[in-house]
């Protein structure tokens, strides 16, 4: 656990006191990216989130998991749940994007959907929810569990992250879809010297 950062904190875009750092009613988010300490809720909104998912997919979901910061505990995050979704295929996008799109999930064209398919909850920013698709027992499947796996046990490697996340957030105003993936990608080389360590040292462990 991350005892230094569970602590109150002002909002990241107004600066008003906040539970959790959530903002504030009038903020405006488009200034700047909140990373708030970690909240014990988000596993519990994981969860309810998952249920929604596979009541609306079905079998189509072979599996389901929590990754991104949020699941790990301790570590301060965008208040955003990150979702894998694992397939058998990903081809037709239309068999899963459909029934996503009835509880409120909406696709981002990108040349990742060739391995990763993004959808987002709420349509606009900021968002609540993101899903991620991948091909069940795929290597992205593997790669995303493998960091999270390694972020949970390592905490010194969660810091590190965390640090680097606060950086970006400051370069970074999440306006458009153009500056979110700049934010995106001011993490990239962690993220893949991270995920070659842990799959090195046989991550993903098959669950937590």
């Amino acid at each position: 656990m991350f005892s230094d950062v569970l602590k109150p904190i002002a909002c990241e875009s107004c600066g008003s006191a906040t539970s959790q750092g959530r903002p504030e009613e009038n903020c405006r988010m488009d200034e700047q990216f909140q990373i708030v300490p970690y909240d014990p809720s988000w596993p519990v909104e994981f969860e309810a989130e998952a249920t929604r998912i596979r009541d609306a997919l079905g079998a189509i979901a072979l599996r389901i998991e929590h990754n991104g910061s949020t699941a790990i505990p301790g570590l301060a995050a965008k208040p955003i749940i990150d979702i894998q979704v694992s397939v058998k295929s990903l081809r037709p996008l239309k068999a899963y994007a459909d029934p996503l799109r009835t509880i409120g999930y909406h696709h981002l064209p990108h040349p990742d959907d060739s391995f990763c398919p993004f959808f987002h909850r709420t349509s606009i920013w900021p968002h609540t929810h993101h899903v991620h698709v991948v091909e069940a027992g795929g290597a992205e499947e593997r790669r995303t569990l493998a960091f999270r796996d390694y972020l949970h046990d390592h905490g010194d490697v969660a810091r590190q992250y965390e640090q680097l996340k606060y950086a970006a957030a400051a370069r970074f105003a999440p306006k458009d879809d153009q500056a979110r993936e700049a934010y995106a990608q001011a993490k990239t080389e962690f993220i893949e010297r991270v995920i070659a360590r842990a799959l090195d040292a046989g991550y993903a462990r098959e669950s937590l």
